[in-house]
């Protein structure tokens, strides 16, 4: 049996509540990866009830991991954007210049949450924007959107270590195309929001990217690098990532909903994005 270590996060780490995971996970060594992350080699995962428990009491995030596993040992990694490899919302924040955030985000809580259906959560939510003037998709990306802590140094470490990197997002081309180039992604993929005449329809053009098209991209992607699975990452925290996490050997639910912590692989909801790079070190 290969060995395990437990990585812990987050932003105190008391050095009673790490010693004590070490006993209860009967680990080793433990090594300061830095202000935020610290690794108990040898720890065994069947304690995993107990680590749960006690680093939801001390707001700490958790992972167990096959010891000397590294993001190079990954060839894709696919990111969700909004409140993902973003902050916001991005249709919530158009929707602030229309008079309708509240009710607007009041429908996307929902639909990440999967109480509702997504597709059809996206339409209505779409059409609550028609009339608004398309300049107002610049002002959000100049004056809402800002990148998750760690999202930068996790993409840049991504690439250094070789890896694809793939942005796919039921949010907007307008948003993802400038990321893409931005941050020097490989591939982005949303939907595109219909204009007319300089102002917003009220629909989205061309092939929905929901659950489904999400999960098409990522395998798509991952058969084109001819990867299997287990060299896939995908990071989401909404319901509509779960097809798209489940095409992933490894996924993590970022700062996610319940549905999303249940079935992912790793939780982190007490770090930034470049809490990834303490579970798989560049």
């Amino acid at each position: 049996m290969s060995a395990t270590d437990l990585v812990v996060q987050g932003a105190d780490l008391p050095e009673a509540a790490i010693a004590g995971l070490a006993r209860a996970s009967r680990g080793g060594a433990v090594e300061r990866l830095s202000a935020t992350a610290v690794r108990i080699a040898g720890a065994d995962p069947s304690a995993r009830d107990e680590v749960a428990r006690r680093c939801e009491g001390a707001s700490l995030d958790w992972g167990f991991v096959a010891a000397g596993r590294r993001l190079a040992d990954f060839g894709l990694l696919a990111l969700d954007m909004d409140s993902t490899l973003i902050t916001v919302e991005c249709i919530d924040e158009i929707a602030d210049f229309a008079g309708r955030k509240a009710e607007v985000a009041a429908v996307t809580a929902a639909a990440m949450r999967g109480e509702i259906d997504w597709a059809e959560s996206l339409r209505s939510r779409v059409a609550a924007l028609a009339g608004l003037d398309a300049s107002v998709l610049e002002r959000v990306y100049r004056e809402r959107i800002r990148l998750t802590p760690g999202a930068q140094a996790l993409v840049e470490a991504a690439r250094g270590a070789g890896l694809a990197t793939l942005l796919v997002s039921g949010g907007f081309t307008f948003f993802t195309d400038r990321l893409r180039e931005r941050l020097g992604l490989t591939e982005a993929h949303a939907n595109a929001l219909v204009v007319e005449e300089g102002r917003l329809a009220g629909r989205v053009g061309g092939p929905l990217v929901d659950a489904r098209g999400k999960a098409f991209h990522l395998r798509r992607m991952r058969e084109s690098l001819g990867l299997a699975p287990g060299r896939v990452l995908a990071i989401g925290d909404g319901a509509n990532d779960l097809d798209m996490m489940a095409q992933a050997g490894t996924s993590i639910a970022f700062r996610a909903k319940p549905v999303v912590r249940r079935q992912a692989t790793y939780s982190l909801a007490h770090v930034g994005l470049d809490g990834v790079l303490a579970l798989f070190p560049p």
